[in-house]
């Protein structure tokens, strides 16, 4: 599981996402996919970058407010730290790890959209097991899809 936050058009916004994966080792590549019924995915559709944050267990609350809300209704960056990083993307601060990509492609798959990021810039954060999808699975989403 991890979180990813997108920054377009003045917009910030941010979700929790199951699928995810490298998809490239030389040049480094990593996918994201986002639902189509979410904020993240509109404010990422016209996003130049995307930030992608691994979180440890212990941060399941973390999970739970990007992944349990909707920007639609709260902004999710409020009561957090984060800094700007490259491409103007927002950085969660204090995650297991997090990396910035540029988008370099959309791939429709159906109620989600892939976004393959050229990697740029990253970082390590804190140390711990990382959240897994069975960790979060009673999770409510914040944007269900109907």
């Amino acid at each position: 599981m991890c979180v990813v936050t997108a920054v377009a058009g003045g917009e910030r916004a941010g979700c929790l996402v199951g699928f995810a994966s490298q998809c490239s080792i030389q040049p480094p590549r990593f996918a994201v996919w986002l639902s189509k019924a979410n904020r993240t995915y509109r404010v990422a559709r016209n996003a130049r970058c995307l930030a992608v944050h691994l979180l440890t267990r212990d941060q399941r609350g973390l999970a739970e407010h990007f992944g349990g809300e909707t920007g639609d209704e709260v902004d999710k960056f409020a009561p957090l730290d984060w800094w700007e990083g490259h491409g103007g993307t927002a950085v969660l601060a204090d995650t297991a790890a997090w990396c910035v990509g540029t988008v370099l492609h959309r791939i429709d798959g159906g109620d989600h959209v892939g976004f393959v990021l050229d990697l740029v810039e990253w970082g390590p954060g804190r140390d711990g097991p990382l959240l897994r999808l069975p960790d979060a699975t009673a999770i409510e989403a914040g944007h269900p899809v109907d």
